[in-house]
């Protein structure tokens, strides 16, 4: 009996550390082109702001294929340009190979659309 009460916790442990890395919480993002422009890849001329945090994390891309189809409906190609909507999602690490070259590089995985930006919410952004 005392086996089966170290069993289960041991077991919990490794299904916890065997999540992947990029599993990231879902926080709320404004995503946007940041105004920065490079010669060549990768180019961080994105940035996405963590609403829950203030923090901003540049460089990053945006994969919209998992939004739900009313959301994917919408026009967001300007609005996610210009930040001016706020989407659910979370930040992952993936592996990309760009001329031949591997890079890590940042990705918001969007989940839905959430709301319109507020201007303050936009200010990292180049076409505010």
């Amino acid at each position: 009996m005392h086996s089966r009460h170290i069993a289960l916790p041991i077991m919990i442990a490794a299904s916890i550390s065997a999540m992947p890395a990029f599993a990231a919480a879902e926080s709320s993002y404004v995503y946007c082109d940041n105004g920065l422009r490079c010669f060549k890849q990768p180019c961080p001329s994105n940035s996405a702001l963590d609403l829950a945090t203030d923090k901003i994390i540049k460089g990053v891309s945006i994969d919209t294929s998992g939004l739900p189809q009313q959301d994917q409906a919408l026009d967001l190609s300007d609005k996610l340009y210009a930040g001016k909507i706020v989407v659910r999602g979370s930040i992952e690490r993936r592996t990309q190979t760009i001329t031949g070259k591997e890079y890590t590089l940042s990705w918001l995985v969007a989940t839905r659309v959430v709301r319109a930006a507020k201007d303050s919410e936009r200010k990292h952004c180049s076409s505010r």
